[in-house]
């Protein structure tokens, strides 16, 4: 057996080389399935439905911002036109909402985003893409957190009436928002009851939420149908800004659709994942862009958009029509949203780390599971208590721009991901887990042991084809990476002419286009999966937000990341559980199957998969051959057991030691 014992080489020199390796190192698929049976007390509740879910996406996704930025985008960008910009951004948001489903699918996790890139490309990246994806979801807590204060303040005619524990105050000449701690300490005690429960209060807030902008959309279309419209009576027409302002406000509210990756970090509460995620990700990205679309048609059409208010664009716009009672209840849903946004916000945090913690990258601290409730209740408090003191002391507007970058990295990462998932997959068996594996179609092995008994267990033919496969896949994954990067650089450099940015766009185009051809002509990992090929487009949109992102925000980033940086140097690195992961390459079948039955012990975990009695005489020539080789010490025998199904299943151990 050649290719067991090069393999087994080549383990020895990656775990020798130390240093960059580290970086690159990729765990398997249902890895967060094995590792909460192993380092959690108890695994996450599957508590969620259908329901639940969409009620947790819609609610994390229509913040406080559609009451503002109707203003704010129609006056400086759109016009009358609002109404396609929300479109155009919600088939935007609708690519990466895409990639999420599908990796949420494949890669079922309360990690999101930093398990996909972990899986996908490696613990380098996926430690970098946790490590923003913290600073997003704590900077936008606070921000959220913050925005309460003033709009309590509708309900008590002014900032000056509120009462003194939730007004806002000046200590050492520091602005403090005791209200906002308050709130963010109500929500974290409620998200340490359970997921469910924190599912059902979701709900509510969120049908309170809906009920004001269905209300907006009612009585707006009852005045404007009244009044003859006169918002779209203007002189400059319906795109009063012309192509580029109606792109750059598609742009702006795009931003307003983020929600759908808080999703995907409660993969693993889910009853049915593989059914519910993507069907509750479209089903809440519907309902918010359905919503958007007809309150920005309905309040751009009953006042010009140069008269609208860009701090208060709804409530003023009824006001105008002698409806001032209708302010309170557009109050009531802007706190509503807030709330809502702020559940949405503090959700994935705790999750998030507990998946790092459970690779090793952090302290197990993070990683520890309620008995009772069944949620990661120490990371729930820590997330709080720091979001809390962030909100009560710094006004973290100026900081909102870093929240857009980690929101962005994710989304173009995950795009890729889906690139390297289909065509470039880990070259090691991806255990299904535990719960799927009666799934298997015991029959599918048999039909294909015979033939393989009579065959090595990898033949040097198709592993050839399979390399020249993955290396043009690589490549052609990699020129497509770099053609998106040329066309945005064009694009975005105003100082370049106009005629070297039109060569330098087509030389990128056709960089994309012809690796992306290429690309298609290879054959995919998995050919099951049905989503639609979205993650170029995914990626080449999120790029360019990227880049378009001011230079004074992409510092602070990078300061995070440092920080990040060091932190993963000194403790993630040593200390992550793939440091002494052992794996061997596999064998599939066309229909994406394993092959070959595969049994290796990670992390000291013993796991065990069914083979047919035609495949074991293969596996008896490699337990002979671990026996005669140096490398005996590595592959231990450990025993055969008859399974009422009467399928030998062979335990074999790999040992993480070389000797």
């Amino acid at each position: 057996m050649p290719s067991c014992l090069s393999f087994v080489e080549n383990e020895m020199l990656d775990k020798s080389s130390g240093g960059f390796g580290s970086l690159i190192r990729r765990k398997r698929v249902d890895a967060a399935t094995q590792a909460s049976k192993k380092f959690a007390t108890q695994q996450l509740a599957r508590k969620l439905s259908l329901f639940d879910l969409t009620a947790i996406g819609v609610g994390a996704t229509i913040g406080a911002g559609v009451y503002i930025l109707v203003g704010t985008v129609a006056r400086e960008h759109t016009g009358p036109s609002l109404t396609v910009s929300f479109f155009i951004g919600g088939i935007a948001a609708a690519l990466s909402a895409f990639c999420y489903a599908e990796l949420a699918c494949r890669c079922p996790s309360a990690g999101s985003a930093y398990h996909y890139s972990y899986v996908c490309i490696g613990e380098g990246v996926a430690w970098l893409i946790g490590w923003a994806l913290i600073l997003e979801y704590t900077l936008g807590g606070a921000a959220v957190a913050r925005g309460i204060a003033p709009n309590l303040a509708s309900f008590f005619c002014g900032m000056d009436k509120l009462p003194s524990i939730l007004a806002r105050q000046t200590i050492f000449g520091i602005v403090v928002d005791p209200g906002a701690a308050i709130l963010v300490f109500i929500i974290t005690a409620l998200l340490c009851t359970g997921i469910k429960e924190s599912s059902l209060a979701q709900a509510i807030i969120t049908t309170i939420n809906i009920s004001a902008l269905v209300f907006i959309v009612l009585a707006g279309a009852f005045l404007g149908c009244k009044t003859g419209w006169p918002g779209y009576e203007v002189s400059s027409g319906y795109f009063a800004f012309g192509a580029n302002g109606l792109l750059a406000g598609s742009a702006t509210v795009f931003f307003s659709y983020i929600g759908f990756d808080i999703v995907a970090s409660t993969a693993e509460e889910m009853k049915n994942p593989q059914r519910d995620m993507p069907l509750g990700i479209g089903i809440a990205l519907s309902i918010c862009g359905i919503l958007y679309m007809l309150v920005s048609a309905v309040i751009v059409g009953l006042v010009p958009y140069y008269a609208l208010d860009p701090d208060t664009p709804i409530s003023s716009a009824f006001a105008g029509y002698g409806m001032e009672w209708a302010v309170y209840i557009i109050t009531i849903g802007t706190v509503n949203a807030l709330c809502a946004s702020l559940i949405g916000s503090i959700i994935p945090q705790p999750r998030i780390l507990m998946a790092m913690a459970r690779d090793g990258l952090l302290p197990s601290f993070f990683s520890d599971i309620s008995k009772h409730t069944q949620v990661p209740v120490k990371g729930t408090i820590a997330t709080g208590i720091f979001i809390a003191i962030l909100a009560f002391f710094m006004d973290v507007s100026q900081l909102a721009g870093m929240v857009s970058v980690g929101i962005l990295l994710s989304f173009t990462i995950v795009a890729l991901s889906i690139l390297i998932l289909r065509y470039v997959p880990p070259d090691e068996l991806p255990f299904l887990p535990s719960d799927q594996q009666s799934n298997v179609n015991s029959q599918h092995l048999d039909a294909h042991g015979a033939d393989l008994v009579e065959r090595p267990l990898l033949e040097q033919n198709i592993a050839q084809d399979k390399l020249r496969r993955r290396k043009i896949a690589a490549w052609s994954i990699t020129m497509v990476c770099f053609g998106i990067l040329v066309v945005v650089a064009a694009v975005s450099t105003k100082s370049l002419s106009s005629i070297l940015r039109f060569i330098l766009s087509g030389v990128g185009g056709m960089l994309v286009i012809c690796f992306l051809a290429v690309l298609s002509s290879v054959d995919q990992a998995d050919t099951n999966e049905s989503f639609t090929k979205s993650g170029v487009a995914s990626a080449l949109i999120n790029t360019y937000l990227l880049v378009n992102i001011g230079a004074e925000t992409w510092v602070r980033v990078l300061i995070w990341l440092a920080v990040g940086v060091i932190i993963y140097i000194f403790y993630g690195r040593t200390h992550s559980l793939l440091l002494d992961d052992v794996r061997r390459p596999i064998k599939r079948t066309d229909d994406g199957h394993p092959g070959l039955a595969e049994e290796k012990t990670i992390w000291g975990e013993v796991h065990r998969q069914p083979i047919s009695g035609s495949l074991f005489k293969s596996w008896l020539k490699f337990i002979n051959f671990s026996k005669s080789s140096p490398f005996r010490n590595n592959f231990r025998y450990t025993g055969l057991k008859l399974q009422r199904s009467a399928k030998l299943q062979i335990l074999f151990e790999v040992g993480s030691s070389y000797t």
